[in-house]
């Protein structure tokens, strides 16, 4: 009985000790990071308000869609972007919904050959955005992802429209 006893306070003891040593109240960390440790929104986005309502929390959302992971035979980077792109969400069910005022643009994680890729994609492939868009995602990936970009953006598409982007991530 007293070994059980000193086993459980001992636990309890260190519980209470690590606790001490962290703010309860500082959610600064992935998906934290926004101004004075709350979470972002994309209303901090310049620009990218007319894609959501501000009170949408696009990092904690895409943080409860699971990763989708692929092996590809491909090496080269924008190849490799191109099957990130092809698997990327499409629907609310695997996605984050942005919803524009042309057309819903689709925001998941696509894990190809080891390199995770932030994706942004239109519903099918004959919807094309603007090229535009593409690099508006590369340059607010963070803040859309709660990860560093990796590297440049992909696409797939023209030179003037495209239906889906990809940025390589580093979440570490």
């Amino acid at each position: 009985m007293l070994t059980a006893m000193k086993k459980i306070l001992l636990s309890t003891i260190a519980v209470l000790t690590l606790a001490a040593c962290e703010d309860p109240f500082n959610r600064e960390g992935v998906g934290f990071t926004g101004i004075d440790g709350e979470p972002r929104t994309i209303s901090d986005v310049p620009g990218a308000v007319a894609f959501l309502p501000p009170e949408t929390n696009v990092p904690a959302e895409l943080a409860e869609l699971q990763t989708v992971t692929l092996l590809a035979d491909e090496v080269d980077p924008s190849k490799v972007a191109a099957v990130a792109i092809d698997n990327g969400g499409r629907t609310p069910d695997n996605a984050v919904q942005l919803q524009g005022s042309d057309t819903n643009l689709f925001l998941s994680t696509v894990s190809v050959n080891g390199t995770l890729f932030g994706v942004l994609r239109t519903p099918t492939n004959s919807v094309k955005v603007d090229n535009s868009i593409g690099v508006g995602f590369a340059q607010e990936a963070e803040r859309f992802t709660g990860c560093l970009p990796a590297g440049d953006v992909f696409r797939k598409g023209t030179s003037e429209r495209s239906s889906g982007f990809a940025v390589p991530l580093n979440c570490s």
